[in-house]
């Protein structure tokens, strides 16, 4: 792996806190900078393939309701009513 200097400006007094935070912790800035710019990257990617995902999910429920797959609102009614029916008996309620 080739290394390189990441340069960069901050309040003097964050840099104290976050290198007594760090020490703390038992670790250095530079690891968890370097920590902190991974979680990054990976919730970038992470993001953007969820987003691939979604878009894709959309894409098949257009498509399915461009082929005319898809229920009535009041088909959907029809079934929850006897859903309802069904739990109301099965727990004895009126």
């Amino acid at each position: 792996m080739t290394e390189a200097t990441f340069t960069f400006r901050v309040d003097e007094a964050l840099k104290e806190e976050f290198a007594t935070a760090a020490k703390a912790s038992d670790r250095t800035g530079a690891q968890l900078l370097r920590d902190f710019m991974r979680e990054f990257i990976q919730r970038q990617r992470d993001a953007a393939a969820h987003d691939v995902w979604f878009r894709q999910q959309v894409q098949v429920g257009l498509d399915e309701l461009n082929a005319g797959k898809f229920f009535t609102s009041e088909e959907i009614e029809a079934e929850a009513a006897v859903w309802r029916d069904e739990v109301r008996r099965k727990h004895g309620i009126a």
